[in-house]
């Protein structure tokens, strides 16, 4: 029998064959199989693919045998990524706001490429990302990069730091560059951010991700090492509402019982409860960066979290609500 051109790629291409047209309910017969080689220019015998079915399973590719009656056939079974697992990716994708809308449907593409094209169309009915708020920032791949980098090098970054005027245009927030000492990157409220440590306040801050722009690693070690020895990210994140900063403050709150899963969604089941005086409610103790943010999500609770203490939290609060109902006065 004639050797097709292709004939040195037979291997790659009947694994190609093998993962994109068959999974757990989709199968090809080996004449199928001798049928697809050949519409890529490869020619086989029986004996030789029995042979190279093998090698693909000792390369890590599930090919499964399955008789059914007298016939034979084969699939791929279990894959690098379960199709429940894709879509889990595919959303995680699609609702990141950080992600850009062009990026986002890059990445799906090249997830749908590791499954069966049948399993591929279940991943393809999601792919919508139209409408969504997204960053218009295609570079911030490359700025998390270099942020990698530079934590796993121990050394300084300089960046300009953005914000939006209202012209829709994003605008250096001060004149020159910031200078801090990254240590670590953390996903909150939908947004990617750096948390890093700022010698000349000599406090850690954090900054929006996809805010920064002109990126350099500098030559100096980073600084602030004995912050973060005992730093921990959840309670960070917990404590800034939305990744705001505000006074770190404890703050002492009374609430309906019914309430008692909101406070745990945003504090985390470790936070104290005791139960109250007045019937039907509760009362626990939780540090907060006291912001205007803050403030906001006890508003959007409206009577039924109420702070007890500190009275300066207290007054700041009353104050914030005068100067809204005056705003509709």
């Amino acid at each position: 029998m004639p050797k097709g051109a292709n004939q040195k790629l037979k291997l790659y291409y009947l694994a190609k064959i093998m993962v994109k047209m068959t999974d757990d309910q989709h199968f090809l017969t080996m004449p199928q199989i001798k049928e697809r080689l050949e519409e890529c220019g490869i020619t086989a015998d029986r004996k030789s693919l029995y042979d190279d079915m093998e090698a693909l399973r000792t390369l890590g590719i599930d090919v499964i045998l399955e008789q059914v009656g007298r016939n034979y056939y084969y699939h791929v079974g279990s894959k690098h990524f379960e199709i429940a697992e894709l879509k889990l990716l595919v959303d995680a994708i699609q609702s990141s706001k950080f992600i850009t809308e062009k990026k986002s449907n890059e990445l799906i593409k090249k997830l749908t490429g590791l499954v069966s094209e049948y399993e591929a169309m279940q991943l393809k009915r999601q792919v919508e990302v139209q409408g969504r708020i997204k960053t218009m920032n295609e570079s911030i791949y490359y700025i998390v990069d270099e942020i990698h980098t530079a934590i796993s090098t121990n050394r300084r970054i300089q960046f300009e730091y953005l914000k939006w005027n209202l012209n829709k245009e994003l605008v250096p927030r001060k004149e020159g560059l910031y200078e801090v000492s990254p240590w670590a990157l953390t996903w909150d409220d939908e947004n990617y951010y750096l948390i890093a440590f700022d010698a000349e306040a000599d406090k850690i801050k954090h900054y929006r991700v996809d805010k920064m722009r002109n990126i350099r690693i500098m030559d100096d070690r980073r600084l602030g090492k004995e912050h973060f020895k005992a730093f921990d990210m959840a309670s960070y994140s917990k404590m800034n509402f939305g990744m705001f900063g505000g006074t770190e403050t404890k703050v002492k709150l009374k609430f309906k019982n019914d309430f008692v899963g909101v406070l745990i969604d945003r504090f985390g089941k470790d936070m104290s409860i005791r139960k109250s005086d007045e019937e039907g409610w509760s009362e626990t103790s939780v540090d907060v960066a006291v912001s205007d943010q803050f403030f906001g999500w006890l508003f959007a609770l409206s009577d039924g979290v109420i702070i007890t203490s500190p009275e300066d939290v207290k007054d700041r609060y009353r104050q914030e609500l005068l100067k809204i109902t005056e705003k509709y006065s």
